[in-house]
């Protein structure tokens, strides 16, 4: 059984949520200039035919009271990974397939969580407790039915399609809801009678293939209510790196170290999110021939405090003994392992527990760039 989380009206829900003036009001977010177009919409705008997609002139037109905001993508992010965060207690199978909708594969977890319904009403909780907000779930067999079932109520529904009921319900789902039916292949099914799912069963099978190919398959065993389509996890991040091209070629160190430091504390805070530590740094080089070198130390004990990045990079660099101007300069991370906690170390490692040291004031950092903003602080090489 898969379950399929979509948020309600998310970017929308996020803005009413941080100003809870904006509560009952219409909100919509997008591009505020001339060409912009709208990002999200609250249900409330929708009453007045405002949705996602639409010119701004035009929603404007539709609905001249609303509250036009610009969109902040990173308290958006900030969000999401929150409730993705949340998903993960529920299955270690999260699949997210945008910033506000996911699918869980809760296969099996019914000794732990209870019933599909009891899980569903726990995720719609979970995300409601912690992060604030109403979202939709579906859960079915597969995760074509799934994601069908979280649009059937919306906002705040929970649908469960029980795999006894799925081909009988596939058959009157239309067609346009189909994966890979777009508004050309839309036209072509209806001409030729397909309005629902239900209909691709009056078709024979040799038709089929000769009118849409593979596609015809894919369709004949969406009709019966088979989606063998895997909850895939992202891939594990293997590396983290941040590389600058210079506004003009300079063999001049300290300002190669200024741009160091803002990269160090790029990668140490991706490292910090992900919750990985690692064990080799990397100095990439580009000379203004566009000759490349890279040079890398792999050190003892696995890091993410963005000084003790920044302290391998520079020796990687006072090591490398070449005046020749510079175009490129990048600072790179590999051999990551997991792990957030602080690394506990030998009471003789003197240097690795100024690095623990600085992990707590690298977290701190992070937690006052959130709620400021990113330029709210500003290291300088050497201090």
């Amino acid at each position: 059984m898969i379950l399929h989380v979509d948020m309600d009206a998310f970017f929308a829900s996020v803005e009413q949520l941080d100003n809870p003036k904006l509560a009952g009001k219409c909100i919509i977010v997008g591009g505020l200039s001339g060409r912009g177009v709208v990002s999200a919409a609250s249900y409330e705008a929708r009453k007045f035919g405002v949705h996602s997609a639409m010119p701004m002139y035009l929603a404007r037109q539709k609905c001249p009271q609303g509250v036009f905001l610009s969109p902040r993508m990173e308290r958006y992010s900030e969000i999401s990974e929150k409730i993705m965060a949340i998903l993960g207690t529920f299955s270690p199978l999260v699949e997210p397939v945008s910033i506000d909708e996911a699918y869980v594969d809760i296969s099996g977890c019914k000794r732990l969580h209870g019933d599909y319904l009891t899980i569903g009403s726990a995720v719609k909780r979970k995300i409601r407790e912690r992060a604030g907000l109403g979202c939709s779930v579906g859960i079915a067999p597969n995760k074509f039915l799934a994601k069908i079932a979280s649009d059937m109520n919306k906002p705040d529904g929970l649908t469960v399609i029980s795999p006894e009921n799925a081909g009988r319900f596939v058959e009157s789902v239309p067609i346009s809801k189909a994966p890979g039916v777009g508004k050309v292949r839309l036209k072509e099914l209806e001409i030729i009678g397909i309005k629902t799912l239900g209909d691709i069963k009056k078709y024979p099978r040799e038709m089929l293939i000769k009118r849409f190919g593979k596609f015809g398959l894919r369709l004949m065993a969406l009709a019966s209510g088979a989606d063998d389509s895997p909850v895939s996890p992202p891939a594990s991040s293997k590396s983290v790196s941040v590389e600058t091209t210079l506004d003009k070629d300079t063999s001049d160190r300290n300002l190669l170290k200024e741009y160091l430091l803002k990269q160090s504390e790029g990668v140490g805070s991706e490292l910090r999110r992900l919750g990985m530590r690692a064990k080799t740094i990397v100095l990439k080089i580009k000379h203004a021939d566009f000759r490349q070198i890279t040079r890398s130390i792999t050190i003892k004990t696995p890091v993410q405090s963005s000084q003790a990045i920044y302290k391998e990079v520079i020796k990687l660099l006072e090591a490398y003994d070449n005046k020749e101007k510079i175009r490129l300069i990048g600072v790179g991370v590999t051999s990551l392992i997991p792990g957030s906690d602080p690394v506990q170390m030998s009471i003789f490692d003197a240097d690795r527990k100024k690095d623990g040291k600085w992990e707590k004031v690298d977290r701190a950092v992070d937690d006052i760039k959130k709620k400021f903003g990113k330029d709210i602080l500003v290291k300088t090489a050497g201090k």
